[in-house]
């Protein structure tokens, strides 16, 4: 249930920093503020406006900090209640001391993500946006914060609001037929519900077909380097991330553990995992890490097989081969600018690039590669781009899609006209479980909780 209480956080890092600030939210926002808060100049409290003053202890008079507080009156506020800001100096003592102080004077501490809750359960967002709120914060390239600025700037909720209205504008036929079947109702109208539904149907296929590159877009992939001892797996990791990480010798079976990066490629957000050499050894060290290896493959996105262009294919690179099985796999050519000795297996189908980590050749070629497999050419950083990333969401659209695809098909077999709402009620009710119209509280919280405290 919504306590209309008031609540406060820190809404900036635990650390020391240049600011802190103190968010406040709530019906008594503004009398805790008028409690603690002495403004220098004349004038009280103006909406959306700054104060410059000092943070002052009611009780003793003592002076914690020189600050700024801002009011914002609801509902102009990003919860829609009354909301008050504090920015005092960004040390771990003053700003604890002072959301101390701002407790005492009537606010509770916020739960995790109430302020984004406040702001969704009083209408000033839906819960596709209030998510992603939280995917903006954690997004680690260009492409994925774009996304998620979409979805937070309410454009996948429009599209799922025209499939909802198109599913709205059907049961108010169905419904028209049960409640007056004395009339006859227009053949036209009939067409166009069925001309209505059907383009909501497609539009539902193409956000569920979507969800794989909306998800490998916000969450990333992994990406494991695996190969033989010598044939540039910790070259190549150290290529495509543009720095030393990974030691590199001439001595095989350099890499015992296994070594975990992320890095940016053409806004795909990759764990690039190098992994131990994988052959026959007595040494239980580098025998753990073939374990580890041989673990990581099946479990990873995609496996990039990396091979010595310069060698003849080995019984160590067949068990790597075999390891790898169906998984989506790119190989890896390594040492091109040397003689080619190299002849793989027939039956390999997977994608093969050649490069040389030594002089640079190929490796353009591998990223493009690498993005290829999970995006497939569209322009996230567009303003017309939108998909679904969330699991959730995903499954209450195929809800909704298998609830409505019935209903098209009853309707086409002439089912009693009673029956036909079932259906379309139960599509509305999927839809609305994306957007928070009819998510249960339980998943409401859970959704929340994973938000940080003070936002």
């Amino acid at each position: 249930m919504y306590v209309r209480d008031t609540i406060a956080a820190i809404s900036t890092p635990v650390g020391e920093g240049g600011i802190g600030i103190i968010r406040v939210s709530g019906p008594a926002s503004q009398q805790i503020a008028q409690n603690i808060f002495r403004a220098k100049g004349n004038g009280g409290l103006k909406s959306h406006r700054f104060s410059y003053g000092t943070v002052v202890h009611p009780a003793t008079g003592d002076v914690l900090d020189e600050t700024m507080l801002v009011y914002m009156k609801a509902p102009n506020s990003y919860t829609r209640e009354d909301v008050v800001e504090i920015q005092c100096h960004g040390g771990t003592l003053v700003v604890s001391r002072i959301l101390s102080l701002v407790i005492e004077a009537g606010a509770r501490l916020a739960q995790p993500g109430e302020f984004t809750k406040r702001a969704f359960l009083n209408g000033r967002i839906d819960l596709v946006q209030a998510e992603a709120i939280m995917d903006v914060i954690s997004s680690r390239t260009e492409a994925s914060l774009s996304l998620a600025q979409h979805q937070r700037e309410g454009l996948l909720s429009q599209r799922i609001s025209a499939i909802r209205e198109a599913m709205l504008y059907a049961l108010a036929y169905v419904e028209a037929l049960i409640d007056f079947p004395e009339e006859d109702i227009d053949v036209a109208v009939e067409r166009d519900v069925q001309g209505r539904v059907a383009p909501a149907l497609a539009e539902l296929q193409g956000l569920i077909d979507g969800f794989e590159e909306g998800k490998v877009l916000r969450d990333g992939v992994s990406v494991v380097l695996a190969g033989r001892p010598n044939v540039g797996k910790s070259s190549l990791l150290n290529t495509l991330l543009k720095e030393k990480r990974a030691i590199v010798t001439a001595v095989p079976g350099t890499t015992r553990d296994v070594i975990e990066e992320v890095v940016n490629l053409n806004g795909l957000p990759v764990k690039l995992l190098d992994t131990a050499g994988i052959r026959h050894s007595e040494d239980q060290v580098e025998q753990e890490g073939v374990r580890l290896s041989l673990e990581r493959i099946p479990r990873a996105d995609l496996v990039l097989f990396v091979v010595d262009s310069s060698a003849p294919f080995t019984d160590d690179d067949r068990v790597i081969l075999d390891a790898i099985g169906s998984k989506s796999c790119i190989v890896v050519r390594n040492k091109s600018d040397l003689t080619s000795h190299c002849e793989l297996p027939e039956g390999v189908t997977s994608p093969v690039v050649a490069i040389s980590t030594l002089t640079g050749e190929g490796v353009p070629e591998l990223r493009a590669a690498i993005h290829r497999t999970f995006v497939h050419g569209k322009a996230v950083d567009s303003r017309e781009y939108v998909a679904v990333s969330h699991a959730r969401h995903r499954d209450a659209l195929i809800k909704a899609q298998r609830s409505l695809q019935r209903f098209v098909e009853n309707l086409a077999a002439g089912v009693n006209m009673e029956l036909l709402p079932i259906d379309l009620r139960d599509a509305l009710d999927a839809v609305g479980e994306v957007t928070g119209a009819t998510t249960a509280d339980d998943v409401l919280d859970r959704i929340f909780s994973s938000f940080c405290i003070g936002k």
